[in-house]
């Protein structure tokens, strides 16, 4: 890694009804003031996959795209899947829309100086692969595909040792503190793959609370909280701030308030960094122990 690096991580917007405009704004004037390299949505952008909505999602996006690189996944309030249950219709029905806006790409890549990103797709809508036994979870849960966690680990083998590595995907990966649920259908599994493809860091959203965590002691967890009105148990909005040095990887809350109609920084979570460690070593065999 070459130097310092700073990574703005926001998540779940929900353009449309329970959008917060104060919020946007004041994101707005705050994010270029915080001089990130690169800005990363994890997803759900939208709340009903309406033009009008991903029209302002847009319009956001290509504000901060004057600001640093900017990476955008979809989550699954961005998905149409009622068009193509189980893809009865095929794959291109559900991310139409999206790919209208965000462009055909659904796994973008980014790299800037000492770091690349991975887009990885996890929101599928109803899907095989995200079905449990919970109702609750239809249309809701998502799924890491074997595929998906190949072709990041192949990115990351060829990007070398020097480069910090991030996956950006939208289902939470860890248990929310106050939901207890946990994003992905089949988490260990995914858990494993993910430790597999050799990341420094993984950016996800969904859960509508914001953490900060590790796999193993290896792999940092950013989860964003949500802009909008649907933050868990009356908690306030919170966004993500990344700072990457040679030893550790900083994940710093930045709480909205309301009172004062601004962000502040807050609680700063440190994890130290480890050495690069590719498909099929020890950071897998020791989640597979701890779970044992």
């Amino acid at each position: 890694m070459v130097k310092d690096l700073t990574i703005v991580h926001l998540s779940d917007l929900h353009f449309g009804g329970v959008a917060d405009l104060a919020q946007i704004e004041e994101l707005e004037r705050l994010v270029p003031t915080l001089e990130p390299d690169v800005i990363a949505f994890s997803g759900d952008l939208t709340q009903r996959a309406r033009h009008g909505e991903f029209q302002r999602a847009r319009a956001l996006v290509r504000q901060f795209q004057e600001t640093a690189p900017t990476l955008v996944v979809p989550g699954n309030h961005d998905v149409t899947w009622w068009r193509s249950p189980f893809g009865v219709r095929g794959v291109r029905e559900k991310y139409a829309k999206y790919r209208q806006y965000f462009g055909e790409d659904l796994t973008p890549r980014l790299e800037v100086p000492g770091m690349l990103l991975a887009g990885t797709l996890t929101a599928y809508g109803v899907a095989l692969g995200s079905l449990t036994p919970n109702l609750r979870d239809l249309a809701v849960k998502g799924h890491l595909p074997k595929s998906e966690t190949d072709r990041v680990t192949r990115l990351f083998q060829q990007a070398g040792e020097k480069v910090f590595r991030v996956i950006v995907l939208h289902h939470n990966v860890v248990r929310g503190q106050l939901s207890q649920r946990m994003g992905l259908a089949r988490w260990p599994e995914a858990h494993r793959r993910l430790l597999e493809t050799g990341a420094d860091l993984v950016l996800c959203g969904h859960d509508h609370q914001e953490g900060a965590d590790q796999l193993s002691d290896r792999l940092t967890i950013s989860t964003a909280g949500t802009l909008s009105a649907r933050m868990r148990g009356g908690r306030p909005p919170v966004f993500n701030l990344i700072k990457v040095d040679h030893q550790a990887v900083h994940v710093q809350f930045v709480r909205w308030e309301s009172s004062a109609g601004t962000f502040r920084l807050s609680d700063v979570h440190s994890f130290a960094k480890r050495k690069y460690e590719p498909a099929g070593t020890k950071a897998s065999a020791a989640l597979e122990r701890q779970a044992g």
